[in-house]
């Protein structure tokens, strides 16, 4: 059989030399500083609560952020369509310097957080943006390995992230971490203008659903609002409004060309359903990492700098995690899927335990101990997460793939921001403002990590339900 019309395989160094070299940088520079910043902030942001206030405020900084990331990533299709893709890359990188701007000179807590949600808008179209120009800059042959390169970017943010944020929040110069961005960005910029053409997509024939796009940000932050409130009446009517919400978008959430979700990804009753569930639960147990740094510091007297990089340790876990499970098939699937939430449910518990106690971390056996339940938490997540979305792709009706693949960053986006609205509410209700210090947040994280723990303990079920049987079964 001939083989002349096989294209040759694509090689790292085909992707990485000449002009597609620049072409890579400027994608996964994209992501990278996307990525950066999220760990920089988590290491800093006991810091800037010390030296500008807004403790009960604490959750919102990622509310906010992950909340208009996802506002920007559904524009970003919109931007190539309109802009072409040099102009949306560099309106993207705008508007996220200027978010870190705004951060950098913030006097208080409110206009920080302006800033945190000005820098998630620039980060979602800079997110979104990064994958969906690898079909226009690089051949087709190339595109597996730019995939690759640019979902690499988050492991490079676990060990850059904590140490820019570490270094400038013990010098006392926790400002200077937002203006560190801004040459980066600024370097980035310089690379589209001269690498990337301003190529526009083809005009695409339906449009975002933004009505309801803008129903999951405002569920988020009725519970966020809640969170402010001492008082149980406040917290149940914010949580309520923002579950009524959720009833509420999924019942809108059928209109054909214009859907947020496939079909039937609201109903637990389904495969997709239940799958989407799954991946919500697992991705709250991974949310407690945002009070990690405060605990640590607050608690056990660790430096940022330590504090951030044990923090990052979920992050990690949840890398090698998916490494090593991404080989299995079949039934080893199956087994990663329902093994991860039990591993994740040990790792909270401990957690919870553990970090009010002040002498636990004296010591070298607890501090290793310590570590490997952080790491546990993303573990429990990496050894099912690409089975599970492997299979929310198998799962969608014919002629849904693309939305399904579509509604992955989306939903994810959704249970991150959901999720830290609710650990800001169970955090600032058991004690973290009111008594507030060492004592309230011994009291606070006892309860976090307590309450999440439900959160794989629903997942257990689920996943048991979903692959016990061949009628059920995720393949």
């Amino acid at each position: 059989m001939s083989t002349a019309h096989t294209p040759a395989p694509a090689s790292w160094a085909e992707l990485l030399h000449g002009r597609n070299a620049l072409r890579s940088i400027a994608l996964a520079g994209g992501v990278a500083l996307h990525a950066i910043n999220v760990y920089i902030v988590t290491t800093i942001l006991p810091t800037v609560i010390a030296d500008i206030g807004g403790l009960a405020f604490y959750a919102w900084s990622t509310t906010l952020f992950v909340a208009t990331s996802i506002i920007g990533s559904t524009l970003s299709a919109q931007l190539i369509e309109r802009l072409g893709a040099r102009a949306a890359f560099l309106l993207a990188l705008a508007v996220f310097a200027l978010g870190s701007v705004i951060c950098a000179a913030a006097p208080s807590m409110p206009v920080l957080l302006i800033g945190r949600s000005v820098q998630g808008l620039g980060g979602g179209i800079l997110f979104a943006l990064s994958y969906a120009l690898i079909r226009l800059v690089f051949d087709e042959r190339l595109w597996p390995r730019a995939m690759a390169l640019v979902s690499g970017m988050w492991g490079v943010a676990t060990l850059c992230g904590p140490a820019v944020g570490g270094i400038f929040a013990q010098g006392g110069h926790w400002r200077w971490a937002f203006w560190s961005l801004l040459p980066v960005a600024a370097l980035l910029a310089l690379i589209v203008i001269s690498q990337l053409r301003n190529q526009v997509a083809a005009r695409s024939q339906s449009r975002p659903p933004y009505g309801l796009i803008a129903c999951l940000v405002a569920s988020v932050l009725a519970i966020s609002a809640a969170s402010l409130s001492t008082q149980l009446l406040w917290n149940l009517i914010g949580i309520g409004a923002g579950l009524a919400i959720a009833v509420l978008i999924a019942r809108l959430d059928h209109q054909p060309g214009r859907r947020l979700l496939p079909t039937g990804a609201y109903a637990l009753g389904t495969p997709l359903g239940g799958l989407y569930a799954v991946m919500c639960l697992l991705i709250a147990a991974i949310t407690t990492e945002i009070f990690v740094p405060y605990f640590l510091q607050q608690i056990h007297g660790l430096s940022p700098l330590a504090a951030g990089y044990m923090t990052a340790a979920m992050a990690g876990g949840w890398t090698v995690a998916a490494l090593f499970s991404a080989s299995r098939t079949g039934a080893g699937a199956e087994r990663m899927i329902r093994f991860g939430p039990a591993v994740i449910l040990v790792a909270l518990l401990a957690l919870a335990l553990m970090t009010p106690q002040q002498r636990w971390l004296a010591q070298t056996q607890g501090l290793v101990v310590y570590c490997l339940a952080l790491a546990g938490v993303g573990l429990g997540i990496g050894l099912g997460w690409p089975h599970l979305l492997t299979r929310i792709l198998s799962a969608a009706r014919p002629g849904e793939e693309n939305l399904a693949s579509a509604s992955i960053t989306t939903v994810q986006l959704y249970a991150t921001a959901l999720a830290a609205a609710l650990a800001g509410l169970v955090s600032n209700s058991a004690g973290l403002v009111e008594p507030g210090g060492v004592a309230g947040a011994q009291q606070a994280s006892a309860w976090l990590f307590g309450v999440f723990a439900l959160a794989p303990v629903l997942a257990l079920r689920l996943t048991w339900r979903l692959t016990r049987s061949p009628a059920q079964a995720l393949a």
